[in-house]
């Protein structure tokens, strides 16, 4: 029997690979992460390897109670935000007789639909007859915020349908944290967030979550054992003292988003509006082209064609002399 298993997603971040693969230095604009992230002076004993990890989490989860006001029963953690969601999906979409659609509103990150698949799900082009929603805010790879009066107009549509909205939070420290519904108790709703972005930490891999007591209790008996490891689990536990630093790391983002778009429209190229630290840039071609002659420049955007959006490319916003160099490089290869 021949079966459809899905393929994998297409991500950027492949500024390691390329390296190795060149042995040169290479500008990473593929990868959206803080260029400006709080310095948190963060220590972890390599003594503290002898010992599992405590698998309930119980300091780490105190930790995030208390900055976001929730109760611990209402936070689960994982090794990355991409395991909270498969491990969601599987308890969620693979119970026989539960929840077996979902809705995402493309163009958005290609990891709901992904992970949805792998647990049985199928895709409904209706939200009204789908009983999981995707929501990505700000959404990836557009930069575009919902206000917070929206997305929970949204969980009002959902709990009305007796669906699940899925909120994915990942980017709105680096946005407006006043539009997030972290804040937001209630059984029809998930919110999904990220340090590793915010932090611009990547290789640590950790996410954490809020949702209903009873859907907590269920991903955290899904999920593998000890899966946040002890270095994740030390640097989470002092970033998290350091949130309201990101207001910085925000208004530099902003500054520099600004410049950028003035520059790259000022090239003939169309900026969609972004509220977050990345930007979404029609080409009015083909990139994949431009991609190649970039990437020989040591240079990575991220193609969006796999996105639905073969014109466009998603660049991060970084330092200003590091977004120099990428319009520079630009200017040379479409010319």
């Amino acid at each position: 029997m021949v079966v459809d298993f899905p393929k994998r997603v297409t991500h950027g971040g492949t500024g390691k690979r390329q390296q190795e693969k060149t042995k040169k230095k290479v500008l990473d604009f593929s990868a959206s992460v803080n260029p400006y992230p709080p310095d948190i002076g963060w220590h972890c004993s390599t003594d503290s390897l002898s010992s599992y990890p405590d698998d309930s989490y119980h300091e780490l989860k105190e930790r995030i109670a208390h900055v976001y006001h929730r109760n611990p029963e209402e936070i689960c953690v994982g090794n990355g935000s991409i395991e909270i969601l498969r491990v969601l999906c599987q308890v969620e979409l693979g119970r026989l007789g539960s929840r077996k659609t979902f809705f995402i509103q493309p163009p958005t990150f290609g990891e709901y639909a992904l992970s949805a698949r792998l647990a049985g799900g199928e895709e409904s082009p209706d939200p009204e007859h789908a009983d999981i929603r995707f929501l990505c805010n700000p959404n990836n790879p557009t930069g575009s915020l919902l206000g917070k009066e929206d997305v929970l107009a949204r969980l009002s549509d959902a709990k009305q349908d007796g669906a699940l909205l899925f909120c994915d939070e990942a980017f709105i420290e680096l946005s407006d944290p006043a539009c997030s519904i972290a804040d937001i108790c209630d059984p029809h709703l998930f919110v999904l967030r990220s340090l590793t972005k915010c932090f611009s930490v990547p290789g640590i891999r950790f996410g954490y979550g809020f949702g209903d007591p009873d859907l907590i209790e269920r991903i955290e008996t899904a999920r593998s054992p000890w899966t946040v490891n002890t270095f994740a689990e030390a640097y989470a536990l002092q970033a998290l003292l350091h949130m309201e630093d990101l207001a910085e790391s925000r208004r530099q983002i902003e500054q520099e988003r600004r410049i950028l778009g003035q520059e790259l429209s000022a090239m003939g190229l169309v900026c969609h509006p972004s509220s977050v630290n990345y930007l979404l840039v029609d080409c009015g071609r083909n990139v994949s082209p431009l991609c190649e002659k970039l990437s020989r420049l040591d240079i990575l955007v991220r193609d969006c064609t796999s996105f639905g959006l073969p014109s466009c490319i998603r660049v991060a916003v970084r330092t200003r002399e590091e977004n120099r160099i990428l319009v520079e490089a630009l200017l040379a290869c479409m010319h």
